[in-house]
């Protein structure tokens, strides 16, 4: 849903405390200015993750020829402070509080409770956004919903959160007032970010990117991105994205915990020496029951939607594994896994089949393609993870490739706004193969720049072949 920036209502005038009329400039009373009461600002959170990558090896594991079909068988942000004058409830200014020993000369801005810093992040993480739209054209003129926090690298607000005074989190926005349990400022009412709205991981040569989009009011998509090392050595590096499914109940926490339970289980799975294609089903087979467990927990307090029905929550998983000289693709729902070769000459391909009505329409040859994606029952998934799904039928399939190229993992939130193998072909930067991390930021601005209408996630994994590897396993890799 877009919101649009309007001033606030004043519910007296600051000067003679007489309660305007509805779209008065001036009050009527005194002659009080009222447009001259600031706005609230923005808030545009970026969070960046780094995980420093896994030992590997030097020969690559010798795998059994794979099949070439489907197999089914088998905390908080950081913010720099403002320098509104905070008011309480009655339009009174707040009693000043002491600046911190880090506050910049002349800044007079109060340094509250500051929020409680992240941890494990360094200033020298260099996060990119792509959803800045304060620009004409953009959000806010659009009437997009668009929130976002000040950069906290900034040395000012790495000052106002290096002391944050005891007795919880301060507003974001006026930076006065506290911030209730349930996230909202006492003072100005301001909603305050939460940690997903963007994320970004980088792990060696492989990077995601999540971000929740221009329309939605939170990210439901999640991710995980990881190494591991097979029996002899040679490391198998492991990308997983899901997108909750938001008909059904609390999908966030239903992709979280699929992404979370198919890492974990891969990462078991394959230094014991388990192929990766039977890896990757097992994986699907318990992010599943992953997502099953929380249809036995009580909503209450997690559910942030109240009036949202109590059906089982849900999600969709698509995930790549690149070990030995396989890579290995896995699937339940209309998330894609994308070919895009490092010479641009030669062909790109979709590497997964949605579950989605479309497909099954271009399936069965009543629709073409184009005629089943324009229908608005395009996007109703056939396949999901949850406990009301029909039956799990999770798809694998293995390709060896006999180039190098770039594996692109991502949610509808991107392939909506490139979604064929050659519009997604155009739309990865040139030099995504050496710096995919920046690839994925690109990609996801893509998806912003043609509307963000919904959650965004892609995973970029590079796939480096050697010189001697003889043939392919599928044609149109």
């Amino acid at each position: 849903m877009s919101q649009s920036h309007q001033q606030p209502a004043l519910s007296k005038c600051p000067g003679c405390a007489e309660p305007p009329a509805a779209g008065d400039l001036f009050c009527g009373v005194c002659g009080y200015d009222l447009s001259a009461v600031p706005a609230r600002p923005g808030d545009r959170p970026t969070m960046a993750i780094t995980v420093p990558p896994a030992a590997s090896g030097s020969e690559a594991v010798r795998w059994p020829a794979a099949a070439e079909t489907d197999s089914s068988d088998v905390p908080a942000p950081v913010h720099r402070p403002s320098d509104l004058p905070g008011t309480d409830s009655g339009g009174r200014p707040l009693a000043e509080q002491e600046q911190g020993p880090g506050a910049a000369a002349g800044q007079g801005a109060p340094v509250g409770p500051g929020p409680e810093p992240v941890g494990g992040l360094e200033a020298s993480a260099v996060p990119v956004r792509h959803d800045d739209r304060a620009v004409p054209g953009g959000a806010e003129h659009s009437g997009d919903f668009a929130l976002a926090a000040p950069d906290p690298r900034t040395a000012e607000h790495a000052a106002a959160a290096a002391a944050p005074a005891a007795g919880g989190k301060v507003c974001v926005a006026c930076r006065s007032g506290r911030v209730d349990p349930d996230g909202y400022c006492e003072n100005c009412g301001h909603a305050q970010p939460r940690e997903r709205d963007h994320m970004e991981q980088e792990l060696g040569s492989v990077a995601a990117v999540s971000d929740r989009g221009l329309r939605h009011h939170r990210n439901e998509d999640s991710f995980a991105v990881s190494s591991t090392a097979l029996p002899d050595g040679s490391p198998a590096v492991v990308a997983i994205v899901c997108d909750g499914v938001s008909s059904a109940s609390r999908p966030d926490e239903a992709s979280a915990a699929a992404a979370n339970a198919a890492n974990e289980s891969l990462l078991e799975s394959l230094p014991r020496g388990t192929h990766p294609q039977q890896a990757m089903h097992e994986a699907i087979v318990a992010a599943s029951e992953a997502v099953n467990a929380l249809a036995q927990e009580p909503a209450g307090a997690m559910e942030h939607d109240a009036h949202r029905h109590q059906n089982a929550p849900a999600c969709t998983l698509v995930g790549a594994v690149m070990a030995g000289e396989l890579l290995i693709v896995g699937w339940v729902g209309d998330s894609r896994v994308y070919w895009v070769p490092e010479d641009r000459s030669r062909p790109t391909a979709r590497l997964t089949e949605d579950d989605s009505w479309a497909a099954q329409m271009v399936a069965a040859g009543l629709m073409n393609e184009a005629e089943a994606y324009a229908d608005e029952r395009a996007h109703a998934i056939t396949g999901w993870l949850g406990a009301d799904a029909y039956e799990l039928e999770p798809h694998t399939a293995a390709f060896k490739p006999d180039r190098p190229g770039l594996v692109v993992v991502c949610t509808d939130g991107l392939w909506n706004y490139a979604e064929s193998a050659e519009e997604m072909a155009a739309a990865v930067p040139a030099d995504a193969q050496e710096h995919p991390l920046r690839g994925a930021q690109v990609l996801v601005g893509h998806a912003l720049d043609g509307g963000g209408h919904d959650n965004v996630t892609v995973a970029l994994l590079p796939f480096a072949v050697r010189p001697q590897g003889a043939g392919s396993a599928c044609e149109t890799v």
